[in-house]
């Protein structure tokens, strides 16, 4: 996969693309993957890298939502859990089950949450993870060592699923692009095109590496923006009506011994209602998440003083061993794309089931749901935009489709793990140029060839593609991730053929957007400015 080739492939088209889709995150790679699969021409644009936005900054958890059986809507769990299940077939690789338990510190809680996961489990029939059960409060501390055991009476036990985000995104580019997809990133799509009767007709862009502007002719425009949905709407109409209600979810990276084991914590009610995870993921523990409702959508959404005062002070609630700021290893905030209701009380109570819109122009628009059902939004998604467009029907087939990378045993591959079948090739380079093999870092795993490889073949144009989604060294560690930068631009410049001034440019402007992930750069804003 090489974005030179795909800009080629995009001057070189002589006639309108069946479908271009406007952003590169989960649902519009899914939507490229759906269209291509069916034997559909689509184009895919992005203003900057695959799952920059909120599809790289989630949970980590591919779930059917248990908290969604609070608010009743037993046709979104169902969903998802199916989903769930054909995701982990999928993508083997990227995809595994894990333990949640929920501590019990009340006796009626056990009952309680033991019933909703049993429904849970019903729910899930074939498609489950495992069955859950309840457990004393010592096979509780057994799979929580570090859980606070004063006025502990137990606890409960279910399984989801754990993923990890961009990776993922990135191995749906490249099947979408397998399959016959062209997808460009660093295209920023500005306008639409508009035929007499005011159809849209395709879009306007700009190559943001080569400031060239140009035109693109489609059947159909798909916007799959997420939270920029109504940015794209407003092109088409400048006086439509918001759709999207953003909100931000902030999570901390802890180190491991915080909540050693395999498996995570969940608090299913805090103070203000949510729910709450502390999940192992990678060598890290990660806590989340927070709901705070904001006004604008910037590319880098950064912390608010209350949100991270809030998760640290839950986390103290439930871990034997405080964490404080000074132990947050990373800070990461993703903006949830909730289709606004006028009707709901605060955004924790929004339903995260998504919507297809069709405006009179004939733009459609996909937006809401969730990572677990981008799959089920794609094929919903084509269906109709391919009845608009006036093309042949064709069934989806993507149920069956494995992603690029699958690998029923990656673990075999250890820290390549995540490459899935890719790793052996990763392997062959290091064999062939043992200075690929070094790490980049003295406390980090990710080697020299993971940047050769991102270059090469995974379309990474920046120091921050590499180092926040290629692999996940930002969100990690973040002052690790720093220390790194300057290695991985003088290999990206080996690769992509830049000069110093580049290699200068890409670590001051990684080292200046890393000290948002940061606890340590001074005082963080506060909801009340907001």
């Amino acid at each position: 996969m090489n974005r030179d080739t795909m800009r080629r492939a995009v001057d070189a088209a002589t006639e309108a693309w069946d479908f271009v889709i406007v952003g590169g995150g989960a649902t519009g790679l899914g939507c490229a993957i759906e269209a291509a699969s069916r034997g559909y021409r689509p184009l895919l644009l992005e203003q900057s890298d695959f799952a920059k936005g909120t599809s790289s900054r989630s949970t980590k958890l591919v779930h059917g939502g248990v908290r969604y059986l609070q608010q009743g809507n037993v046709a979104l769990v169902l969903e998802a859990l199916k989903e769930r299940g054909i995701l982990l077939r999928n993508a083997p690789h990227l995809v595994h089950d894990l333990a949640f338990v929920v501590p019990n510190y009340t006796w009626w809680e056990g009952p309680f949450y033991g019933v909703g996961m049993k429904v849970y489990d019903l729910l899930a029939g074939r498609s489950g993870f495992g069955k859950s059960k309840h457990l004393s409060k010592e096979k509780t501390m057994e799979r929580l060592p570090t859980i606070e055991p004063e006025g502990l009476d137990g606890g409960v036990i279910y399984y989801d699923g754990q993923f990890d985000d961009a990776r993922l995104a990135l191995n749906m580019a490249q099947t979408a692009a397998e399959q016959g997809a062209t997808l460009l990133t660093y295209c920023e799509v500005t306008g639409l095109r508009k035929a007499d009767d005011g159809e849209v007709a395709g879009v306007e862009a700009t190559d943001l590496e080569t400031g060239e502007s140009f035109e693109v002719p489609a059947r159909v425009v798909i916007n799959a923006t997420g939270v920029w949905t109504d940015t794209i709407r407003r092109m088409d109409d400048p006086g439509v009506r918001p759709m999207i209600q953003p909100s931000q979810g902030v999570h901390l990276v802890l180190d491991r011994r915080f909540l050693p084991g395999d498996s995570a914590i969940m608090v299913p009610k805090t103070d203000d209602g949510r729910v709450l995870f502390a999940i192992p993921w990678h060598d890290a523990v990660v806590v989340g998440t927070t709901d705070t409702p904001i006004d604008g959508v910037p590319m880098e959404p950064v912390p608010f003083e209350e949100e991270v005062s809030f998760l640290l002070r839950h986390a103290a609630r439930y871990l034997t061993d405080d964490p404080t700021r000074e132990d947050v290893r990373s800070v990461f905030v993703g903006i949830r794309p909730l289709v606004a209701d006028p009707d709901a009380e605060g955004t924790s109570a929004i339903s995260r089931d998504h919507t297809l819109h069709i405006a009179e122009s004939g733009l459609v628009t996909i937006t809401g749901g969730k990572w677990t059902t981008y799959r089920k939004m794609a094929e919903d998604t084509i269906d109709q935009a391919a009845t608009l467009a006036g093309l042949e029907d064709r069934a989806s087939v993507t149920a069956r489709l494995q992603l690029h990378g699958a690998h029923d045993n990656a673990e075999a591959f250890g820290d390549l793990a995540a490459y899935g079948s890719d790793a052996p090739a990763l392997q062959a380079l290091m064999r062939d140029d043992e200075t690929l093999a070094q790490r980049l870092h003295e406390r980090r795993p990710v080697r020299a060839v993971q940047v050769v490889w991102a270059a090469r073949h995974e379309m990474a144009r920046t120091v921050e593609d590499v180092l926040a989604r290629r692999t996940r060294e930002l969100l990690l560690d973040a002052r690790a991730a720093v220390d790194m930068a300057p290695r991985v631009a003088e290999l990206m410049a080996a690769e992509l053929g830049r000069d110093a001034d580049w290699q200068r440019a890409q670590v001051e402007a990684f080292s200046d957007l890393a000290e948002q992930y940061l606890l340590t750069g001074g005082p963080l804003p506060s909801t009340d400015a907001a």
